[in-house]
């Protein structure tokens, strides 16, 4: 028996979870939190630069999913600047960069999905 089904539940930041792969996807789950990670991978982004990048996500979706990211210690917001226009910058944290290896198998998986069951389309 692995580390995962070792009790009842994992408590995590005072959430109960029912097994280990639970507090995983508490943590990168959804639509957007594993590609929000991607895009900061390589390097540091401005909020307007993700958005750019991610041109499907909203801005209140964009925003709520940077917050709980942050909050779950897995990205930092830097902010520069004490009056507008400020400067905020969000990078990965040493615990956020310990995906890294999850999220490049991950993209590997659905490249491959892409390039055997998908089609690349430009948006019209």
């Amino acid at each position: 028996m692995g580390i995962e089904c070792q009790s009842d539940f994992i408590k995590v930041n005072n959430k109960l979870y029912p097994c280990t792969v639970s507090v995983a996807m508490d943590l990168v789950g959804g639509k957007w939190k594993a590609v929000i990670l991607y895009h900061l991978k390589d390097a540091d982004k401005r909020y307007s630069e993700l958005r750019k990048e991610m041109s499907g996500v909203t801005e209140r979706t964009l925003s709520l999913q940077l917050k709980q990211l942050e909050e779950d210690e897995l990205i930092s917001r830097q902010v520069y600047g004490e009056k507008p226009p400020i400067k905020v910058v969000y990078g990965l944290t040493d615990f956020g960069k310990s995906f890294i290896p999850v999220l490049d198998a991950i993209t590997g998986w659905g490249n491959q999905i892409a390039t055997q069951k998908g089609e690349f389309v430009k948006k019209s």
